[in-house]
């Protein structure tokens, strides 16, 4: 064993096992600037949200460059950042394949649904929905499919946030963990209640900034390592990987067995697809002032979201070629940990350059943990305010103060609920919540807008039958899949009752959620308002009457 190698894993028994670590102090001193600062733009923000356009929309006053760095932001979560550079770091090509799927997905976004959707809408997805169908029920849907959503993909965030600042800090105890995911969930809910969607706004987009500036600066670091020569990186990766030349071909994660392949293509339908259908990347279209900014805003987005996901090669493959295999497993099985170590051994283990270069990343971490889950919490409020509380039981009658009392109450439940759903999830398998929740996206919510924009006959029983069939069949799939149980690396390790053999039921649920639609509307004695439809149609393509 080399003497480096002997050093960083000193250093992460050190951090794990809450040894005194002269890492910590700086770690802490940045995680504290992040958040007063944060904090800092919000209640700035909070003094400028006067009515329910500033707290849902930002007062549609975001140009399209800021709402693209906003949803860069939004949707570069912990998953992406850590995620990704970790499945890299252990799996090679299959690992890089994630980053295509999720830079993939933004096509369809643009394509589909971008322009559209902020022509068509006011504030919510149910909005879409309500215009030619039945307000109560399809809202009633639609804030439901929201919540829900939200909620997977915010256990996902916390979770994350307690493995990372847990080891970080050295805190092994379970009230230890458990702090930790509280605090996180009291700043989301002083994020949004104070600072609605611009305060959340600002804050994305100095998280994006620090992402970016932090995932460049690590890039160059590893680069420069080797000379700037990719394929020496590659090489020495994947020699250090134990892997060899099938490092970095295809099949060493999927493609195995037939299941794996399969699992494969069910994940990569759900990430392509799952995106333009996620609450809180639907509710930035309505930031801008106009459908052009909208696209524009995707426009920017795919670009800084390229750039960093083409940067995640230099961080998966630079933490492969520099650390083992072996050492980043047992730091963190799914190998989420791979980009702080990386950050420390380009630093040196021992070295101060070392330890700022550990604490920067891992603020930057935490940073994008809170700035995902604000933009979650905001989302999933929003829907029962507008969607939920103002139309469905009040019936529209509900005063605009009235609404944003609703919408901050929500804020405080969904956040109540989410600390405590987050601390019984903190040692579960957080890659399946993610999973989760673009799978109820794409099978719930994606085939619902699309119908709902493009096909005249589609009615409300057609979108019922879409949100709610879609979201049973991938709720219930995923129970009953390895992601539960029946596995090592599953939720519940020590039980099996799984019989559906895939850990991502996206080829099953969505095809379901569009089949559902299509039977719905079909079976449905509706008649549909061609008048309305007709009056979304030219709305959504042209802007004319859009809020």
């Amino acid at each position: 064993m080399s003497p480096a190698i002997g050093q960083v894993q000193l250093a992460q028994a050190q951090l794990a096992a809450g040894e005194a670590s002269e890492h910590r102090p700086l770690i802490i001193s940045l995680f504290a600037i992040f958040v007063v600062a944060t904090l800092v733009i919000t209640v700035w923000a909070g003094r400028q949200t006067k009515d329910a356009s500033d707290f849902y929309a930002g007062g549609r006053s975001f140009s399209a460059f800021q709402n693209g760095l906003a949803v860069s932001g939004d949707y570069m979560s912990a998953a992406s950042f850590l995620g990704i550079a970790g499945a890299i770091a252990l799996f090679g090509y299959d690992g890089f394949l994630y980053s295509i799927g999720f830079l993939v997905a933004w096509l369809v976004a643009l394509l589909l649904v971008a322009e559209p959707l902020r022509n068509s809408g006011r504030y919510t997805m149910g909005d879409v929905l309500a215009y030619r169908m039945r307000q109560r029920p399809v809202r009633t849907a639609a804030g439901t499919s929201t919540i829900v959503v939200s909620i997977f993909y915010l256990l996902a965030q916390m979770a994350g946030a307690g493995v990372l600042v847990s080891l970080l800090l050295g805190i092994t105890s379970d009230a230890g963990k458990v702090g930790i995911v509280a605090l996180v969930g009291v700043l989301m809910i002083v994020y949004v209640t104070i600072g609605g969607m611009k305060g959340t706004t600002w804050v994305q987009m100095v998280k994006a900034v620090l992402l970016i500036s932090g995932t460049l600066l690590i890039t160059f670091l590893v680069l420069l390592k080797f000379d700037f020569n990719v394929s020496d990186l590659l090489g020495s990766a994947a020699k250090n990987s134990g892997g060899g030349a099938a490092f970095l071909e295809p099949g060493l994660k999927y493609g195995l067995t037939t299941t794996s392949s399969i699992d494969f293509i069910s994940l990569g339908i759900a990430l392509v697809l799952g995106t333009a259908g996620l609450p809180h990347i639907l509710i930035r279209f309505y930031t801008v002032p106009n459908a052009k900014a909208a696209r524009k805003s995707v426009n920017w987005a795919i670009g800084i979201i390229g750039g960093f996901y083409l940067m995640t090669i230099a961080l998966g493959f630079g933490a492969a070629a520099l650390i083992s295999k072996k050492e980043i497993v047992e730091s963190n099985p799914a190998g989420n940990t791979a980009a702080p170590l990386l950050a420390l051994h380009l630093g040196g283990v021992d070295s101060a350059w070392g330890a700022i270069l550990l604490a920067t990343i891992s603020a930057v971490a935490f940073a994008t943990i809170l700035a995902v889950v604000a933009g979650l919490t905001l989302a999933s409020s929003s829907s029962f305010a507008h969607d939920i509380y103002a139309n469905v039981i009040k019936k529209g009658q509900a005063t605009e103060k009235e609404e944003l009392r609703a919408a901050r109450y929500a804020t405080i439940g969904i956040g109540v609920v989410s600390i405590g759903l987050g601390a019984l999830a903190r040692d579960l398998n957080v890659a399946g919540l993610v999973a989760l929740a673009f799978a109820v996206a794409a099978s719930a919510n994606l085939p619902t807008i699309l119908y709902s924009l493009f096909w005249k006959r589609f009615t409300t029983q057609g979108a019922l039958w879409s949100i709610y069939g879609g979201l049973a069949t991938a709720v219930g799939l995923v129970l009953f899949s390895p992601v539960v149980s029946g596995k090592a690396t599953s939720m519940f390790p020590d039980v099996d009752f799984h019989w559906f053999p895939l850990e991502n039921p996206g080829i099953i649920s969505i095809p379901v959620g569009f089949l559902l639609g299509f039977l719905g509307t079909l079976l449905s004695k509706e008649e549909p308002d061609a008048g309305k439809y007709a009056e979304l149609e030219v709305r959504s393509l042209t802007g004319t009457g859009a809020h």
